[in-house]
């Protein structure tokens, strides 16, 4: 399966984004779990969200509990990251994935299918 990631762009400290991921070809089957991944320059690939494509089980990284939400938007067949409260530490390259992972992995490498990544910037 090829992902799409979509929403990024440039915020002030504080607001809010909606990213979107979508299976741009193949099919994620519905025991899958589709997560969130995020890069900043320098750094390694750490995980963010993720959600089990077929229902509201979801988990967070301590940086994102209460500020982001995971969710499946039925009617788009997405998956969507809702990034409120917005910091300057979320600056990077947001990247969906998908993949056989059991749920609760947080390891890239857990993940199989990766989608092209979409860029947040953070200004304060």
């Amino acid at each position: 399966v090829q992902l799409q990631a979509s929403g990024g762009g440039l915020v002030q400290a504080g607001g809010s984004l909606r990213l979107s991921c979508a299976a741009a070809s193949g099919r994620i089957f519905s025991s899958w779990i589709v997560g969130w991944f995020r890069q900043a320059p320098g750094k390694e690939r750490e995980f963010v969200a993720a959600t089990r494509w077929s229902r509201d089980s979801t988990y967070y990284s301590d940086s994102a509990k209460g500020r982001f939400t995971i969710s499946r938007d039925n009617a788009e067949n997405t998956v969507v990251l809702q990034m409120n409260s917005l910091k300057p530490e979320d600056t990077a390259v947001y990247f969906c994935a998908t993949g056989t992972a059991d749920f609760g992995a947080r390891r890239a490498a857990d993940f199989r299918s990766w989608g092209q990544g979409t860029l947040v910037t953070v200004s304060s």
